[in-house]
């Protein structure tokens, strides 16, 4: 091969690494954001990326689109190593004409996405995009709706992460949002609909585009988001982190991590961390660092539904999902949020053979018409759904309150939890104390001489009697009754004895979960 030859492929291999030119460079870092392929290069292993499609073009020649040259067509994709496993990506390219989407930027996405489900690798996209290219109009239409779909076929077959590092707006934040993680980096990443000029138009509205669709938004207000990362390198180390808990595609296992931390460890200090006042708040959070490996708790949605806890962590080096109610807001009382983070993280976790722990500590539904009005039945039965259908191990452990729907909604045995432990704290009952004396002993209480007493005495027979976990034991309905210090070493156990669960479901094309 003559070295003029060679020479040209690596001269047009560099000016298409070169992406818009330093100068589009050199204000992409100004605005505190790293390049397409300088984020690659960080989500990597050193040196294992291998790039698809370097030398694709439009074909556009629509509004003299013909003369433009866009390197790599605004995006790079292809595969690499993230600690030792194969990972597929693309990554927008913002230097170059915005990162606009059009027919071939689509196919180039669309193309890494096809090989992901081939080979059975987790995709991550990093978004960085201005939208459409509107020269390339139907075109560039067509394009979106075919991520879509391979974003919905590719669904519970291979983990779909999406990082959000730039703007993210119109359609183009249908394929986050069809994925399941996404990440926003704060202050320097926006994803809506229609923008703010749009809406000041449309409903006399002003808002700025952070307050639209900021990470805060995203992550705090409307859920769509699942974490926020403080910079683009933050990002992608969360990134990182994220697919060490899952595994490469639905027929495999999250990876074992070795961990030093003894799986027959007491945990002592849980003996004494339910306060003595049913009523008083206690911080979930801190049973859980407890019970983990290494106390290495990855939290989804951290700030969204802060009345229910949902995230990864690792005992005696396996992958498990956890959720938990939290006193600590709203009493760990399950409202539209909750019940909508939780089953979608529950489905998450049986896509993708991951078991589940629960923690309940939960006393019912939220009361009020705004509830109601806003369909917390239908909400509410997206949980019930989702534990019915999971066929991954499902472990309970109820540390105080368990009352009537809300329990069986965090999986009660008769829901399919696989084995349910109770801490001698436990009250499982159709509803409090309070309540059900109010019902049961309401014509005693009418008919005394001092109704307030009685009340209260009625309120201590009830308590004594059924606010524990003794009848529901006595009926099956509770495995075993442990000492909290115990419950690492019962969790370790269970997860070990479960590790073979085999479980199918009838054969139907799907279920119809009530969206």
């Amino acid at each position: 091969m003559s070295q003029e030859k060679l020479n040209l492929l690596r001269e047009k291999r560099s000016r298409i690494e070169s992406g818009g030119g330093q100068k589009r460079i050199d204000k992409q870092h100004a605005s505190g954001k790293l390049t397409a392929r300088e984020r690659l290069n960080k989500l990597f292993d050193e040196s294992t990326f291998v790039e698809l499609d370097t030398f694709v073009k439009h074909r556009c020649s629509n509004f003299g689109m013909e003369k433009q040259e866009i390197p790599g067509e605004g995006v790079v994709t292809g595969y690499g190593k993230v600690d030792g496993r194969l990972i597929c990506a693309f990554a927008q390219d913002f230097t170059v004409l915005g990162g606009s989407l059009g027919e071939m930027h689509a196919k180039k996405i669309g193309k890494v996405m096809d090989m992901a489900v081939k080979v059975g690798a987790p995709v991550v996209g990093l978004n960085d995009s201005g939208g459409a290219r509107i020269q390339e109009a139907v075109d560039a239409l067509a394009g979106y709706g075919e991520i879509f779909y391979k974003n919905t076929i590719a669904s519970g077959v291979v983990p779909q992460i999406s990082a959000i590092m730039g703007p993210c707006a119109g359609g183009a934040v249908y394929s986050p949002a069809l994925t399941d993680f996404i990440y926003m980096v704060d202050q320097t990443s926006q994803m809506f609909i229609t923008g703010p000029q749009v809406i000041k138009t449309v409903t006399g509205e002003e808002v700025s585009s952070e307050e639209l669709g900021g990470a805060t938004t995203h992550n705090a207000t409307s859920g769509v988001a699942h974490f926020m990362a403080v910079n683009d390198e933050d990002c992608i180390n969360q990134i990182r982190k994220l697919l060490s808990f899952l595994p490469s595609n639905n027929a495999e296992k999250a990876p074992i991590i070795e961990s030093i931390d003894d799986p027959n460890r007491l945990n002592e200090v849980l003996n004494n961390i339910i306060p003595d006042g049913s009523n008083k708040p206690y911080d979930m959070k801190e049973i859980i660092y407890e019970i983990i490996d290494d106390g290495d708790f990855y939290e989804v949605q951290p700030l969204f539904a802060q009345n229910i806890i949902t995230g990864f962590a690792r005992i005696n080096g396996e992958s498990i999902g956890i959720i938990a109610n939290q006193p600590k807001f709203m009493a760990g009382s399950l409202d539209i949020n909750a019940s909508d983070k939780s089953a979608r993280f529950i489905r998450t976790c049986d896509a993708f053979n991951i078991p589940i722990v629960n923690f309940v500590d939960v006393p019912g539904f939220l009361p009020g018409t705004s509830q109601e009005y806003g369909g917390i039945i239908r909400h509410g039965a997206k949980m019930l759904y989702a534990y019915s259908e999971a066929t991954v191990p499902k472990i309970t452990v109820i540390t105080r309150k368990a009352y009537g729907g809300s329990y069986l909604a965090m999986c009660s045995k008769d829901l399919g939890a696989d084995m349910v432990f109770a801490w001698p704290t436990g009250e499982v009952a159709v509803m409090g104390p309070s309540g059900a004396a109010n019902i049961i002993f309401k014509n005693d209480i009418k008919n005394s001489d001092d109704p307030k007493t009685m009340r209260n005495i009625k309120i201590k027979e009830y308590t004594d009697e059924f606010a524990t976990p003794y009848k529901a034991a006595e009926r099956g309905y509770i495995d075993d009754i442990i000492e909290p210090e115990l419950t690492r070493i019962r969790l370790a156990d269970a997860l070990d004895t479960l590790s073979s669960k085999r479980e199918e479901r009838p054969p139907k094309k799907h279920g119809n979960i009530p969206l």
